[in-house]
């Protein structure tokens, strides 16, 4: 019984390891525009923010490729149901897919000091990124937490989402 009840709780802190997953990628989204809308500060020159932008980029393309090969073909699997769910969210990492490399290629062109004007481009297309990583997360852990607190097997939590 003590094992059943302590496989049933690490299971269901899957489904809240993605959203814990989630809540660190928001946050650090919030580092980085802060970071991009303190441009005065000497810690805060164009190569501290291309780290930090980068850094992000790759967490995340980390994460949904993860996702791409851990999560979703296990839950498509024990859950077909989810098919379409799981279709949809695929489509969503290939168009986030597209914006990070967009972000990348304006980080890639920021200068050592980014005047005003790199730094809004900049921030125009964190917020693009930023508005989809927010719909696309909400929507996730909306549609398959239950699943992820279901899913049936051993499964760390690194092989299920990605090492972040």
């Amino acid at each position: 019984m003590t094992q059943t009840r302590g496989a049933a709780d690490r299971l269901r802190r899957l489904g809240d390891e993605l959203v814990a997953i989630h809540d660190r990628l928001r946050g650090d989204l919030r580092q980085v525009r802060q970071q991009i809308e303190d441009g005065t500060a000497p810690a805060h020159s164009g190569s501290s923010l291309s780290v930090h932008c980068l850094a992000f980029c790759s967490a995340l393309t980390r994460h949904h490729t993860g996702e791409d090969a851990g999560a979703f073909p296990q839950i498509a699997d024990q859950f077909p149901e989810l098919a379409p769910v799981i279709t949809k969210l695929e489509q969503d990492h290939a168009m986030m897919s597209g914006l990070i490399a967009d972000l990348e290629r304006v980080v890639s062109a920021l200068a050592d000091d980014p005047s005003l004007q790199e730094r809004t481009r900049l921030l125009s297309h964190l917020d693009g990124l930023t508005a989809i990583c927010d719909s696309h997360f909400a929507f996730e852990e909306r549609s398959i937490r239950e699943a992820l607190n279901e899913l049936q097997g051993e499964h760390l939590p690194e092989d299920l989402f990605g090492q972040l």
